[in-house]
């Protein structure tokens, strides 16, 4: 009786092996990316935190700044009262504008388009009061030679050029700030820990008006 040796290799599925050629890869590329996504995180993490030290660094410098307007505002107004009895309005009208301007106190988390515009908005009442106030002194000759009047003046100009000199290093930390937290891929990592785009001092008519101060 033949027995017949021929026989038909018979075709096995590839088990083990197929799961190491093509299961093994795929898993070893999701671990890479997410060694490389956690990393990243951590990295973008870090960068935000440094960037909104910065405009809450910034942010507090403008503040500051303006508060040096208001505590000298007291003082030039009782120095302006001795000798100008007849600008009861125009005092008034500083005061009540000094007293809603540094009732506006926003944190740097608060920092929003709308509640920098209702500051700045206050801020520039403010200036037109005080610009009132100045130009009504021309009619006061033995005011403007005052010399406690005259430092007070030269102070006023002092702090109005800080101010923009502080407002302009605010907009120049806002952006480095705004271009991490907006730009891709970062920004999926910014939404995710909270970090939202800062608003910036805008150059306007209003916001750009300072007290005029004149010798």
């Amino acid at each position: 009786m033949n027995k017949n040796t021929n026989k038909e290799p018979r075709v096995k599925g590839l088990g083990c092996l197929g799961l190491t050629v093509f299961v093994v890869p795929i898993i070893l590329i999701l671990v890479a990316f997410l060694i490389w996504a956690g990393y990243y995180a951590y990295s973008s993490y870090n960068k935000f935190i440094d960037a909104d030290q910065m405009v809450k660094n910034s942010w507090a410098n403008v503040e500051n700044t303006y508060q040096k307007r208001y505590d000298l505002i007291p003082n030039l107004v009782e120095t302006v009262k001795g000798y100008a009895t007849h600008e009861r309005e125009t005092f008034t009208a500083v005061t009540e504008a000094r007293a809603k301007a540094s009732s506006m106190n926003i944190s740097a988390e608060e920092l929003t388009e709308e509640n920098l515009r209702a500051f700045e908005d206050a801020q520039s009442e403010l200036s037109g009061a005080l610009s009132r106030l100045l130009v009504s002194v021309e009619a006061y000759p033995e005011l403007q030679a005052n010399q406690n009047f005259m430092q007070l003046q030269s102070d006023l100009k002092e702090i109005e050029n800080e101010i923009l000199q502080r407002r302009d290093e605010y907009n120049n930390t806002v952006k480095p700030y705004n271009n991490l937290v907006l730009k891709f891929p970062r920004n999926l990592f910014a939404k995710m820990f909270g970090f939202k785009e800062k608003p910036y001092f805008k150059a306007n008519e209003k916001a750009s008006e300072s007290p005029k101060v004149s010798f």
